[in-house]
């Protein structure tokens, strides 16, 4: 018999009402942050957001992580022990760490999921952080599908993989630039997202050769043409990444990827099924491109070089490129005619390339049909530029409104023995209870079948929608006390989910298994007295501590490592025919400020580093 694996769709929260409207619109689980130490600053929730998110994620079976998923300092481990035991009081099902010291602290037994940024990569590395206790691993973003085969080959725990949303141009838990160029730290919530800045592109001459474009900018991630092949190399958690989304965004890309995975799931319901409750129904079509976005790519998911042969980043603008509309006509002045199916709309934000090349956009005024629109800015748009909707005013009205309903179906059985008037529901929770009231019934003159059920079906207000009934049609129940019946039953049903419902441990570790190396360097970010004491307790005899916990960066320090390269995104690689179109000495300039580009065609790499 087929073990058959339960598929997770994760969807990011900045708030709890962003984390209930992800539940809604079919995540089986949100990541949302805690009050502090959470890997985005500007993520952050009171311990009642948090509670009430899980209170509303928990009737559909559905999980809560929190993020305290930051470098700590040693004076910051009790206030983090402290905050452990509060998410863990309140109902968190996992925590989402970095930091390997939180693992020596006097912890509740709550399930511990291994970050991003714990930069799993490897085999070996995965084998470590499972015998270390964690529960889930998620997994570096760069993988492609072999490496991730390779690692659930040697791992039992489930895999989690970013499926959509912005992409890090850096391995997470590996970028420096911030906190050497800006004294803010990525792996403490702070990251100034150097990377998507212009960059002129400069020889060791310092010739500019490709100036002012956004080298490291990387297009924004979308799998949903890969779900499948995914599930069959061994994921089983599908991340969607965006804690500082709005509530469209995320109520849009939910929708869209729960439709996706469910497809799969209903083909394969032998081998998958879905690890929440419910049923969503939408009052919209959702569409990844009608969401932020800056272009799509798989990134390495098909290998070194993407099947679909589109370039990696947007070097154009790090701003959303949004929908393809169409080719633009003619632009006289404020009147544009662009060459689009699409009706547009008042209001709709365009984007497009001027006539000096340079990524802008403008405001449709009013729309006169047939792709003909007024803009609110007079505009030179070249005949033949590709134009894109950038906010879609008629689709986002939908998605500010209430855009998704999720329900439980419950069964009932109705009948009246002993004068007892007994109702029986059964939820798709696996959930099932039974309800007596005394009462003296009478044979009815006429069929009542039709009204018991919609009686019972009166189900406003609740989670529940009624599937199937049975009752005695031949008795004659009075509506107050069936409706006192249905609401005491729901009431006991409501009581017995929340209290069998099962909750996940923190597994215990093997101190047995080594780490892979036995030599820690500064990017390692060993930041506190527990995360060293773990590293030695594996087998590590050699440590760096983190840049932010005082060692120093050289010039030789990388600022950040990357699978990404220059050189093949401008179809220069040094492998290729056309490795002299750019000279081997490179270097990136903002500013005043100068870095290094060093690839390493041994492992087909690239390191920023300061010249």
């Amino acid at each position: 018999m087929n073990r058959i694996t339960d598929i997770e769709l994760l969807a990011p929260a900045r708030d709890a009402d962003i984390a209930i409207a992800a539940v809604d619109h079919g995540a089986d689980a949100v990541y949302m942050g805690a009050s502090h130490h959470g890997a985005r600053a500007d993520a952050t929730n009171s311990l009642d957001d948090v509670r009430r998110a899980c209170d509303y994620a928990h009737r559909f079976d559905a999980k809560i992580y929190a993020t305290v998923n930051t470098l700590v300092y040693d004076n910051e481990l009790a206030e983090v022990e402290h905050l452990i035991h509060d998410l863990y009081r309140i109902g968190v099902d996992a925590l989402i760490v970095q930091d390997l010291g939180l693992l020596r602290l006097d912890l509740p037994p709550i399930a511990l999921h291994a970050s991003t940024q714990c930069d799993l990569r490897s085999p070996e590395k995965a084998r470590f952080l499972e015998a270390l206790g964690f529960s889930q691993l998620v997994m570096a973003r760069e993988l492609t599908l072999d490496e991730i085969a390779a690692i659930r080959k040697v791992t039992t725990v489930p895999l989690e993989a970013f499926v959509h949303g912005a992409l890090c141009v850096s391995y997470s838990g590996r970028c420096a630039i911030s906190q050497v160029l800006k004294n803010r730290s990525a792996n403490r919530g702070e990251c100034a997202q150097m990377c998507r800045l212009p960059y002129d592109l400069v020889d060791a001459q310092g010739h500019t050769l490709v100036e002012g474009k956004h080298l490291l900018s990387l297009r924004d991630m979308a799998r949903n043409d890969c779900l499948e092949q995914m599930m069959a190399a061994g994921v089983s958690s599908f991340k969607i990444e965006g804690r500082l989304k709005d509530a469209s965004y995320v109520k849009n890309v939910v929708a869209y990827y729960r439709r996706a995975i469910d497809k799969i799931t209903d083909r394969h319901h032998d081998s998958y099924r879905r690890s929440s409750s419910g049923h969503t129904e939408l009052t919209f079509e959702p569409s990844l491109e009608k969401s932020f976005n800056r272009g799509f790519t798989r990134y390495f998911l098909d290998g070194r070089h993407p099947l679909d042969g589109t370039a990696m980043a947007n070097i154009e603008t790090p701003k959303s490129q949004g929908e393809y509309l169409g080719r633009a006509l003619r632009c006289i002045g404020n009147r544009l005619t662009i060459d689009t199916r699409a009706i547009l709309v008042n209001g709709d934000g365009l984007s497009f390339t001027d006539q000096q090349g340079q990524f802008s956009g403008a405001r449709v005024n009013r729309a006169l049909g047939n792709g003909t629109v007024l803009l609110r800015e007079h505009v030179t748009i070249p005949r033949g530029a590709q134009v894109y909707r950038t906010a879609d005013k008629a689709f986002n009205d939908v998605l500010a409104k209430p855009s998704a309903t999720r329900s439980i179906a419950v069964d009932a059985v109705l009948r009246y023995a002993g004068n007892m008037l007994v109702l029986t529901l059964s939820d798709v929770r696996g959930c099932r209870v039974t309800h007596t009231l005394p009462c003296d019934l009478q044979t009815a003159a006429k069929p009542q079948v039709e009204r018991q059920i919609a009686e019972i079906g009166k189900l406003g207000g609740t989670i529940y929608r009624l599937r199937e009934a049975q009752v005695p049609g031949d008795m004659f129940i009075p509506a107050s006390l069936l409706a006192r019946l249905r609401r005491e039953a729901i009431d006991l049903l409501d009581r017995t989910h929340a209290i069998t419902r099962p909750i996940d441990k923190r597994r215990s570790e093997d101190k047995t298994i080594p780490y892979p190396t036995t030599t820690l360097e500064v990017a390692d970010n060993v930041a506190n007295h527990l995360a060293e004491q773990v590293y030695r307790d594996h087998g590590v005899t050699t440590i760096t501590p983190a840049l932010e916990a005082g060692t120093p960066a050289t010039a030789s320090t990388p600022l950040m490592h990357t699978r990404y390269c220059i050189r093949r995104q401008l179809g220069a690689c040094l492998k290729g025919k056309n490795a002299d179109k750019l000279p081997r000495d490179l270097y990136l300039k903002t500013g005043t400020t100068l870095l290094r580009v060093t690839c390493d065609c041994r492992t087909c790499e690239m390191r920023i580093t300061r010249p």
